[in-house]
């Protein structure tokens, strides 16, 4: 089997970071898993090590502060190269995204996708939990990345992805801008640029049931900006 890295960055996640690892390690028993924990003030790392220290696929990425989604993939991705993986996987810790799913997106990528998109926006994919705001937010921050960009996947917004080595060497994870919201269309918008494979697979999420959401107003006007600085740089030949 390629050797797979699941990556899960963590910020107050101590309600919810065992059973997210407990349901990864049952579903996929053979994926090494990297929690990218930003210093949470709860704990969450220290749990997180407990289990590390019992469990060799079980290893913690330690950062000094607070320092965005984008970022704790980046990181955790460049290790993850440089230890040699050939598959790289994006999952929330907060239980919003189900770990049944994981074996569906290996047998998507065994038939040669380079990027596997869980999503919530084609049929049999749907959310649970949301209120009609988070609906209209999500929907909609697709809906509009897919006009300025002129690409046809459904659901650009979505964090539960799985790559092929392939995809993330094109990518170029050093040139990657984004690092909040907009981290992800960037990296599904830079796959395409490169004529990767992307396929969407459907997934229902469910809401977070315990912890808070770290979604906030900032991060979306960021991703406003970024769709079209995207689209511009792509125009120019500087993706």
């Amino acid at each position: 089997m390629p050797r797979t890295l699941l990556v899960a960055p963590t910020y107050n996640e101590r309600d919810n970071i065992a059973e997210f690892i407990r349901s990864v390690r049952s579903e996929a028993p053979l994926f090494d898993i990297l929690v990218v924990d930003d210093n949470s003030p709860d704990g969450t790392g220290l749990i997180a090590d407990e289990i590390a220290a019992s469990d060799s696929h079980v290893r913690v990425m330690h950062r000094p502060s607070k320092s965005g989604l984008g970022t704790a993939y980046l990181q955790a991705f460049e290790r993850g190269l440089a230890e040699g993986y050939d598959r790289f996987f994006e999952m929330d810790a907060d239980g919003s995204h189900d770990a049944q799913y994981l074996q569906s997106f290996v047998r998507v990528l065994d038939r040669g996708a380079d990027v596997v998109i869980g999503s919530r926006n084609i049929p049999g994919g749907s959310v649970q939990g949301w209120g009609a705001g988070r609906h209209i937010l999500s929907k909609g921050g697709s809906l509009y990345s897919r006009a300025i960009l002129g690409i046809g996947v459904r659901d650009l917004t979505s964090g539960y992805k799985a790559f092929s080595r392939r995809a993330i060497e094109a990518i170029d994870l050093r040139s990657v801008k984004s690092t909040g919201y907009a981290f992800q269309i960037e990296l599904t918008y830079r796959a395409l640029l490169k004529k990767m494979r992307v396929v969407e697979i459907p997934i229902v999420f469910c809401d977070r049931r315990l912890g808070t959401s770290k979604m906030d107003r900032r991060i979306f006007v960021e991703a406003v900006a970024m769709v079209w600085k995207m689209r511009v740089d792509a125009l120019l030949g500087r993706i």
